[in-house]
């Protein structure tokens, strides 16, 4: 069976991703891929943008309602209410500044595995304090802004 190029997983995850959360009745924010979001920078770290934050672009983010972009164009953290990312090498620092930020869902699809992890509880040292691995197939109850969504799993690519 020939391998299926990277790019190509990518986006059926993320297009199915979004469809289904913009679907849903209690979606109230916007769901949004390649976004540019300030993410405050480690201390002592390096700071990738301008001043102390590190710009992000998940492949998919939740944003409130009331999300604005600033003055750069770019949201802020503090609008994120969740982060979907395919796996890929160089996610674990994305995460830290994800958890560091009070992102409270962060979820991780695998499609090598064939299994996503749900993150929630983050702290301020950048890590989730909880995980859930769920096997594609199964849906994905989603604890998203006071109220629980479904995502579906089982046509997400392997």
């Amino acid at each position: 069976m020939p391998e299926v190029p990277y790019d190509e997983l990518r986006w059926a995850v993320v297009l199915g991703a979004a469809g289904q959360l913009g679907e849903q009745p209690a979606g109230h924010g916007r769901v949004l891929s390649g976004v540019a979001v300030d993410f405050p920078a480690a201390p002592g770290g390096p700071a990738r943008g301008a001043g102390e934050s590190v710009v992000l672009a998940p492949d998919l983010a939740v944003l409130a309602r009331d999300a604005v972009r600033g003055g750069r164009g770019r949201f802020a953290a503090a609008g994120v209410e969740a982060v979907l990312e395919v796996a890929r090498p160089g996610l674990a620092e994305a995460a830290r500044a994800y958890a560091r930020s009070g992102v409270p869902l962060y979820v991780v699809v695998d499609p090598v595995s064939a299994v996503c992890t749900v993150h929630t509880a983050p702290s301020p040292e950048g890590v989730y304090r909880e995980a859930e691995r769920v096997p594609f197939g199964n849906d994905l109850f989603l604890p998203l802004g006071g109220r629980t969504v479904v995502l579906r799993t089982d046509d997400f690519p392997t």
